[in-house]
This record gives structure tokens, sequence and C-alpha cells, in this order.
């Protein structure tokens, strides 16, 4: 096994048993991204220079005193929308051209207090702004979509050119990409991670979170970045364990959705995501039927909240440069200026009444059990889906379905890969508690990793 298939986990392992130097793994990813990022699109900048400096540093640190910590010397990567002093910052758009951080966000130096090595910058969908990221290929299936918006930083770490990389999350957007390329993504409880100096979609949506290969490999990432910080005015504090040792599910009540997320997915997912709740089950859960509240309303509060939010932050650019944004995104962007004070307090409102009405749900349920997406990776270029039903969905509206009520309520969302379609197309699961419940969704999504074959595997037409 050469070192960049090694999931972060197993690289903290072997550094810190000095079996493995910092060096030895950097060079190996950066081997891995000039092998395969042609094909695959997930990087915007690599430093690569930069990368091997830090990871000589680090190795001389735990040579002498000793290892800080799990992610000293891992070789990681940053969504191009999370600032890193002295390195680019575009957001995979026009608008931003030659723009460069002059300090760290907040993420970026935490992870950089804990040893990282920053590899470089991720595509993402323009400043977070769609489900596919365009630039960047499926790493399971070329010709498909990676997913968005942090499609490079999943892709990246699916591929073996990240250990592990940091993406946000505003409508799904670690999650949607995560589980199209077969790796394990967080959405952490709203404002655990903090945001500062990380360009924004909708401000009280955008999630902050980490993208890896098993789930031991999120719980490490979070413990390094999660926090509060005063600059960042929705951050809080809250429990994060960094480890958890699997086993059995004694006790803990997973529900069932009988609404909303079971309602037009492919037969594949609904197959393989009705047989990883068993075997939740198996491992010692109990299944209790659910009924989703105000299903109905979740697109429409998405959209209500995201829209206004989003063109407000772009007012200014929009005004300046309105041809530097790509069409998709400039549209969505003009659309939002006609968005009504009304209407974005009605979907306030409906926000706060969504937030009650699952906070009564989950008195009765330890974790919610779903599909993460209702279908696997889209054909590139593809713009609608055609369902059983006979009702036609766009593949944007498609992805973001069944990941929105987590944000719009701001429960902690892990995905985990568990299955494929008959194309070999990686399906994702995703497990949902209430607020700083992280680790409770941690929990049960490391013990049904542990109890299957073949997690954390790279994918393998990237090989």
């Amino acid at each position: 096994m050469q070192p960049f298939e090694l999931s972060l986990t197993e690289a903290s392992r072997a550094v810190r048993a000095r079996e493995l130097s910092p060096v030895e793994l950097t060079e190996s990813v950066l081997a891995r991204i000039a092998a395969v990022d042609g094909r695959l699109g997930a990087y915007v900048t690599v430093a690569a220079d930069a990368a091997l400096a830090a990871a000589h540093r680090a190795e001389r640190e735990i040579s002498g005193s000793g290892p800080r910590g799990p992610l000293h010397g891992i070789p990681m990567a940053l969504k191009d929308l999370i600032d890193a002093e002295g390195m680019p910052t575009t957001a995979s758009s026009r608008v931003r051209a030659g723009h460069v951080a002059e300090r760290d966000s907040r993420v970026a130096e935490r992870l950089g207090a804990a040893g990282a090595v920053l590899l470089g910058k991720t595509h993402t969908h323009e400043f977070a702004y769609g489900l596919t990221t365009p630039q960047t290929n499926n790493a399971w299936d070329h010709s498909r979509v990676a997913g968005g918006s942090s499609g490079g930083s999943a892709v990246a770490v699916a591929a073996g050119g990240a250990t592990f990389a940091m993406g946000t999350d505003t409508g799904g957007s670690i999650r949607v990409p995560a589980a199209l390329n077969g790796v394990v993504g967080l959405k952490p409880t709203y404002g655990l991670v903090p945001r500062t100096g990380v360009a924004s979609l909708s401000w009280s949506l955008d999630h902050v979170g980490p993208l890896t290969r098993t789930v031991q490999d999120v719980a490490l990432v979070l413990s390094a970045t999660a926090g509060r910080d005063p600059r960042d005015p929705a951050s809080v504090s809250g429990p994060v364990p960094d480890r958890f040792p699997g086993g059995d599910l004694r006790g803990l009540k997973v529900g069932v959705p009988r609404n909303h997320y079971f309602d037009r997915v492919t037969p594949g997912v609904e197959e393989s995501v009705r047989g990883a709740i068993e075997r939740l089950a198996e491992l010692g859960a109990e299944l209790v039927d659910v009924e989703i509240p105000m299903a109905r309303y979740i697109q429409a509060v998405q959209w209500g909240l995201m829209v206004p939010e989003a063109t407000a932050y772009h007012e200014r650019s929009l005004r300046v440069a309105p041809d530097l944004y790509t069409a998709d995104v400039r549209i969505l962007l003009e659309a939002g200026a006609l968005t009504s004070a009304g209407d974005y307090l009605r979907a306030q409102r409906a926000r706060t009444m969504m937030r009650d009405a699952w906070a009564r749900m989950f008195d009765e349920i330890d974790v919610l059990a779903a599909p993460t997406v209702p279908m696997t990776a889209a054909e590139a270029g593809q713009e609608a889906v055609e369902w059983a039903d006979g009702t036609t969905e766009s593949v944007s509206d498609s992805y973001v379905r069944l990941c929105a009520p987590a944000n719009i309520t701001g429960v902690p969302a892990l995905t985990l890969p568990v299955g494929h379609d008959r194309a070999g197309l990686p399906i994702g699961m995703q497990l949902m508690a209430r607020p700083f419940h992280d680790a409770t969704v941690l929990r049960a999504g490391r013990a049904y990793e542990e109890s299957v074959a073949g997690a954390g595997r790279l994918a393998p037409l990237a090989a």
C-alpha cells in the first residue's frame, strides 16, 4: 500500500509510530495529484513547494518534541472559499481573480496549529452556488458530475489526492459530493466550526466541515477545528469527542422516515439505505417510524432564505461586474434581488417553526437515518431527472431536496457510503441528530462502518 492510500487515522498512526515520515506521505500525495488530477480537476491551486516545506518542518518537530496531535504532518486541502494566508481564494470565480488572502481563516489557523500540511485549494461550484462543481469530474466515473459545491474536496479525498479536505455546506454542499464520490462528510451543528475567513453563500445556512475516508477521520478533524470564535457571531462551543470505540448500538433509537426522504428516490438508493438501516438494527439500535414535519415547505424555506442572503452578499460585485459571473450563478443572484422583505421574513418564521417541530421529533429518537441524495451521480450536462411517478425535477433540486432540512434546522448531518448502484456508483446514507449531538451521529456511523467491509477505499476509476 502506498502512503496516499492511507486514511487519516492510518496515516496518523504511522507518522506517530515513526513508521512513515510527513515528507514521505506528502510526496506520495503530491505525486498522486500529478498523476490523476489532470483527469479529475479537483484542484484549482496546488502549492507543492509550500506543502513540502511544511512537511519537512513537521518531520523536524515530530523528531524533536513529538507530534502535537493526530493531524501533525498530515496533508490536506481547503475548499477555495476558505482563506489561507498568502494563497489565492478565488471561489472558482472570475470575480475573485487575483485575490490573495492576507490572513488565515480560523479553520486554516486551527489546522495549522494542529500541524496539518496544506496542499492547496480545491474547486467549488462558483461561490458555492450550485450542486455539481462543473470544473471537476466524479472520481468513480469521469463522465459524471462530482456533486457540489465542495466537489473538488470530495474528489481529492476519493482519489487519494488529499488525506482529508475541508468543505462548506449551505444546502448539502459537503454531503452531496461526499455521497456521489463514496467518501464521508459531516455538516456539523450550525456554528460549531467557525466560518471566519470563509466566503459566504448564505450566512444563516452556511456550515464548515470535513470530508474524509472514514468516520473516525471525521472525528479527528472536527476535534481540531471546532470551538467558539468571537469573530464569527454565529460561533458556539459544544462537546467534540475525537474518537469512538465502535461496537454495538444498544439503547440508540433510530428514526426511519415515513415521508419525504424515501419519496422519489431510485430503487438502488432505497435498497442500499434501507439495508444499512437494518444493519444499524442488527448492531442493537431500535428502529422507530417517524413523520418528517413540515416536509412540503422544506425547499421553499431553503430557497427563501438562501437566495436573498446570497444576493445581499454579492450586491456590490453584481452591480459592478455582473458579466464576470457564470450564467447560472448570475441568474440566481439577480433573482434574489426580486425577493421581497416579506417573503424573506416568512421564510425565517417558517424556519423557526421547523426547528421547533424537528426538536419535538428528536424527543422520540436519537438519530434520523435516510438517503443523503435520491440518486447517484448524474451525467455531466444532465439538467433534469424524470421520476417513476411522472414528475420531472432539476438535478440541483433533486440533490438539495434531502439535504436542506439539516441546514434549515442546524442539526448535525453525517453522510457515509453504504453501497453502489448497478453502474457501480456510490450511494450515501445520512445520519442526523439534535443540535450539538454530533457525537451521536459519529457513534452510529462508526459502528456501521466497522461492521462492513471495504470502508475507506479509494475510487477504483481513479487508481
